[in-house]
């Protein structure tokens, strides 16, 4: 598991995402962007900017992946209880292919750029601000997956 993040308040939420970085290969992992979703209403940037990314401590070479790349699946669970919030396949997402080209139109395609892509809806009904999150990369042809978990701690208010 991942060092605790300390985050500013409760209303802050884990998004399960891939991240493709890339060196000599590109590559696969499973991340979350932790977002402090009261700093959203004032933007997006710096709701993102507030917490830090949690990226996997295991990553696939796409080349090996990249026949299956839809199949994949990412579960995202919250608290204890690991509860499901957020439950699909790549298939849902934008392929890495393209924000490849993205970063290469842009002239950031390098060494060691690491790509956060996307997320999924949430399931309704679950609460998004939990004290831990887990979210899973699952290759099922494989019998492989790999996963980023971590725990949430509010930082005491500020004095004065």
């Amino acid at each position: 598991m991942a060092s605790p993040i300390r985050v500013r308040t409760t209303a802050t939420a884990g998004y399960d995402a891939d991240a493709t970085h890339e060196d000599r290969d590109v590559l696969l992992t499973v991340a979350c962007d932790h977002t402090d979703r009261a700093l959203e209403v004032h933007g997006v940037a710096w709701s993102k900017n507030a917490s830090p990314d949690v990226l996997g401590t295991k990553a696939w070479r796409l080349a090996d992946v990249a026949d299956r790349l839809d199949d994949l699946r990412r579960v995202a669970r919250v608290a204890a209880a690991r509860t499901v919030i957020q439950d699909s396949t790549l298939a849902a997402l934008l392929p890495p292919s393209y924000w490849i080209d993205v970063l290469r139109e842009r002239g950031e395609y390098r060494t060691g750029t690491v790509l956060i892509s996307g997320t999924v809806p949430m399931v309704e009904g679950v609460d998004q601000f939990a004290d831990r999150w887990e979210v899973e990369l699952i290759d099922d042809t494989a019998g492989d997956s790999t996963t980023v978990a971590y725990d949430v701690e509010v930082m005491p208010a500020p004095i004065g």
